[in-house]
């Protein structure tokens, strides 16, 4: 495609909705997955502290 202009390339030949949300939907969860993942290991070591805690200490 070509294209003679920035308004025409932003404007994807009419596809600019599905195209843009499409990349900003994917953006989005290419930023939020790495929280997550940092947030769930969290909780993770600390229901294993937990256990290896309760687990001394039953002993």
């Amino acid at each position: 495609m070509n294209w003679h202009s920035p308004a025409e390339f932003f404007a994807m030949g009419g596809y600019a909705f599905y195209v843009w949300g499409s990349f900003g939907v994917t953006a989005l969860a290419l930023l939020i997955e790495p929280l997550l993942l940092k947030k769930r290991r969290s909780e993770v070591l600390k229901s294993l502290k937990r256990e290896l805690s309760a687990k001394e200490r039953s002993q």
